[in-house]
């Protein structure tokens, strides 16, 4: 007999596989986008097995394809002479529109697009892309200080509470 879902596993279902964590720190991050991927096998096998890295992985734009390029998905240890290579290209799956409208904000000067997250939603996975700029050391030390602050007024905020 098949296993049914429950209704409580639905659209909520989402399971991170990795973070690309220093993205939030290098770039600023403007908008963003969920796509699928295009994977063999193998490399579902592998990102169940919570084995990827996204961190030196960049999005690119080819005659109106996206793709996924740097990304390092392992080989599957219980694999055989069919295992994908590790680093290789990946397609993205986008609506036309989305691409249009998505990657036309990425074309401009200054502007870059890269991944930010990848996960399985309901059991299909996803990557989050953004469009992001690249900071300058002077942009991050504001940034850095900003977050300081506001995490000390929070604090503050917060003993006041108790008291």
């Amino acid at each position: 007999m098949a296993k049914q879902k429950s209704k409580e596993a639905g659209a909520d279902d989402i399971r991170i596989v990795c973070r690309n964590r220093r993205a939030a720190h290098e770039y600023e991050i403007l908008d963003t986008l969920e796509c699928g991927l295009v994977l063999t096998g193998t490399e579902v096998k592998s990102l169940r097995e919570n084995q990827a890295m996204i961190e030196d992985a960049y999005v690119s734009v080819t005659d109106n394809e996206v793709w996924l390029i740097g990304s390092d998905i392992p080989e599957y240890t219980k694999g055989n002479r069919l295992n994908h290579k590790p680093r290789r290209d990946r397609k993205l799956l986008l609506h036309k529109r989305e691409i249009s409208k998505f990657c036309g904000k990425a074309e401009q000067k200054g502007f870059t697009l890269i991944p930010l997250k990848l996960y399985f939603k309901s059991g299909r996975a996803k990557i989050e892309i953004a469009v992001a700029r690249g900071r300058q050391l002077h942009d991050k030390r504001a940034a850095k200080k900003d977050a300081e602050v506001t995490r000390d007024i929070r604090r503050e905020m917060a003993n006041r509470r108790k008291d």
